[in-house]
C-alpha cells in the first residue's frame, strides 16, 4: 500500500457509488490547484461575488441610493390609445373635388398668340425682304416734327391725302375730304399707300407731354378681293407706319410698323415672318377699322427707365370692336422690338395691297361705321 500511495497520491475519502463523477471532481480540483494555487482550488460555486470598485457606468454623483424617479409624462413613443382609433374625426369632412367636371375657362385670360415663321396664304420673295432690311438700315426714322396748326387741324378733321408709290399697279382717287376709292390689277405686287401727313404727331400728341390719351383711327371697306391661288390670289392690309418705310412692303413687315392682314387674319408688328393669330380672314363687303390709343404710362416706381406711352391697338369689323392687344404687354423676344410705335415717332396710316382688290378708305369721322366715345 505504501508503494501505491507514493505513485498515485492521496486517494479520495469516498470510494464507491458514482465513482466516475467523484474521480472527475478530484482531477478538476487537482488541476486547478496546480495552475492557480490553493485559493482557486478551494473556491466553490457558493462563493459570494464581490462587486468591482467604483461607481457603475453613467452614475450621477448627485444621486442617492434612495432616490425615486418619476416616469416621463404621456404615453411611450408609438403608443396608440385603443379608444382613439374608433372615434370619428372632429369637424366637417374636407371638400370633395370632382375631377370629372371641366372648369369654366371663360374667366381665365386668353393664351398668348403664337408667332409663325411663315404665312400659309401668301409670302413675299425672300430677296425683297432682304432688300427692305438693308434699306431700313440705311434710312433712319424721321425725327418728330411739330406741324403748323392749320395742318394739324386738317388731319383732326379727317382731311387726309394718300401718296401713290411707284409699285402701286391700279387706280386711286379722292371723292371727298378724307374719302378715297382704289383698285389694283390682278397679279399686282406688294405695295403700300401711306398718308401724306402723320395721323399721330409725336411732338404734338404725346401723352407724356399732354397728360391725356390720344387716339388715331381709320377704316377700309373691302368692295372686292381675289380669292384662291395663282392669278386670283390677293390680300389687303391695314396698319400704321413710321417714316421712311419701304413702299414695296406691307404694313407690319418692317421696323416702325404694325398691321393686320386680310388673307390670314394675323397681326404683324415689326415682323417679317409669319405674324401672330389675331382674327379671321377679311371678306368682301366688310368694313375693317384699325386704331391706336396712346395713354399716360402707369407708374411702376422705377425712375431709372425712360418713360414710354402705354399703347393699345384695336380692330373693328362693321362698326364693332373685334379684338385688340397691348403693344408692350405682349412683346417677347421672338416678335422683335417695337421701335417707332410707342409714341416717340410720327405715325402714318397705311393700306397695303397685293393682287386684285377694290376698296374704300375713310379718314373722316362722318364716314366711319364705328363711332368712338367723344
Amino acid at each position: 500500500m505504501g508503494l501505491f500511495k507514493s505513485l498515485k497520491g492521496k486517494l479520495p475519502d469516498h470510494i464507491g457509488g458514482d465513482t466516475d463523477q467523484s474521480y472527475s471532481q478530484y482531477q478538476d480540483s487537482t488541476e486547478k490547484q496546480r495552475v492557480f494555487g490553493d485559493a482557486s482550488a478551494g473556491q466553490s460555486a457558493s462563493t459570494h461575488y464581490e462587486a468591482p470598485a467604483g461607481p457603475p457606468p453613467k452614475y450621477n454623483k448627485g444621486m442617492n441610493a434612495d432616490d425615486q424617479f418619476e416616469p416621463p409624462l404621456g404615453p411611450p413613443p408609438g403608443h396608440k390609445d385603443a379608444t382613439s382609433a374608433s372615434e370619428a374625426p372632429q369637424g366637417p369632412p374636407p371638400p370633395y373635388h370632382d375631377w370629372t367636371v371641366i372648369p369654366d375657362t371663360a374667366l381665365l385670360p386668353p393664351p398668348p398668340s403664337i408667332r409663325y415663321d411663315y404665312s400659309n396664304t401668301g409670302n413675299a420673295p425672300e430677296y425683297l425682304a432682304d432688300m427692305a432690311h438693308e434699306w431700313c438700315n440705311a434710312h433712319a426714322l424721321f425725327a418728330p416734327s411739330r406741324p403748323h396748326h392749320y395742318l394739324y387741324e386738317s388731319v383732326e378733321k379727317g382731311d387726309v391725302k394718300l401718296v401713290r408709290p411707284a409699285e402701286f399697279a391700279g387706280d386711286i382717287a379722292e371723292f371727298s375730304n378724307g374719302f378715297w376709292k382704289g383698285r389694283t390689277k390682278s397679279g399686282s405686287k406688294d405695295s403700300i399707300l401711306l398718308t401724306r401727313l402723320p395721323l399721330y404727331f409725336a411732338a404734338q400728341d404725346s401723352p407724356l407731354d399732354t397728360e391725356r390719351t390720344k387716339s388715331i383711327y381709320f377704316e377700309v371697306k373691302i368692295a372686292k378681293i381675289g380669292r384662291g391661288r395663282g392669278s386670283d390670289e390677293a390680300s389687303l392690309a391695314i396698319g400704321f407706319c413710321a417714316q421712311p418705310y419701304p413702299t414695296w412692303r406691307l404694313p407690319g413687315w418692317e421696323r416702325g410698323s404694325l398691321g393686320v392682314h386680310s388673307d390670314d387674319g394675323r397681326r404683324y408688328v415689326n415682323d417679317s415672318w409669319g405674324g401672330k393669330d389675331f382674327t379671321i380672314a377679311f371678306k368682301a363687303g366688310e368694313t375693317i377699322g384699325l386704331g391706336m390709343e396712346f395713354k399716360v404710362p402707369r407708374c411702376d416706381g422705377d425712375e431709372t427707365q425712360s418713360r414710354k406711352a402705354d399703347v393699345e391697338v384695336f380692330l373693328t369689323r362693321n362698326g364693332s370692336r373685334a379684338g385688340g392687344w397691348n403693344l408692350q404687354e405682349e412683346l417677347d423676344e421672338a416678335s422683335g422690338d417695337i421701335e417707332g410705335l410707342t409714341g416717340d415717332y410720327d405715325l402714318y396710316g397705311g393700306i397695303g395691297t397685293f393682287g386684285s382688290v377694290e376698296f374704300e378708305v375713310s379718314f373722316a369721322r362722318e364716314h366711319w361705321l364705328y363711332q368712338p366715345a367723344a
